[in-house]
């Protein structure tokens, strides 16, 4: 067994940080403490936070795309998280079921019909504000 490069000053601490130089910032060490709080305060289930944090940096994304990215039943992902979400005000639909599009070459060349369409969703400003706000507070 290699012997310990601890100074014995160190021996009887109840813990002891590692250097800088070995790691800069450790912004996900309070995680469990800040998660809690900010979901108390704002009321949102942490499995919703989570899926908010997954969803942040995209435009927009569909339940099949989400669901298979997130490893979960398609069911479950809109009955679970989706919907509760849309109820809460933190996502809307980017593109509705039956929207119309604008161009003539969309009507002339696309396959999708209202039949097999599939919305697309996005969070609201409101959930990229909060998650903003869970950024800084880590």
């Amino acid at each position: 067994m290699p012997k310990s490069k601890v100074s014995k000053k160190k021996l009887f601490r109840e813990f002891s940080m590692q250097k800088d130089k070995y790691v800069n910032n450790n912004y996900l060490k309070h995680l469990h403490s800040v998660r809690k709080e900010f979901c108390d305060h704002n009321d949102v289930l942490w499995s919703h936070m989570e899926f908010m944090l997954w969803a942040y940096d995209m435009e927009f994304f569909t339940i099949d795309y989400a669901a298979s990215e997130y490893g979960m039943n398609r069911t479950n992902m809109a009955n679970r998280v989706i919907y509760p979400l849309g109820q809460q005000d933190l996502l809307y639909k980017h593109f509705e079921r039956l929207t119309p599009s604008k161009n003539l070459e969309d009507h002339i060349f696309r396959d999708e019909t209202k039949y097999n369409y599939r919305v697309r969703y996005a969070l609201t400003q409101k959930a990229r504000l909060m998650i903003q706000r869970f950024y800084q507070t880590l």
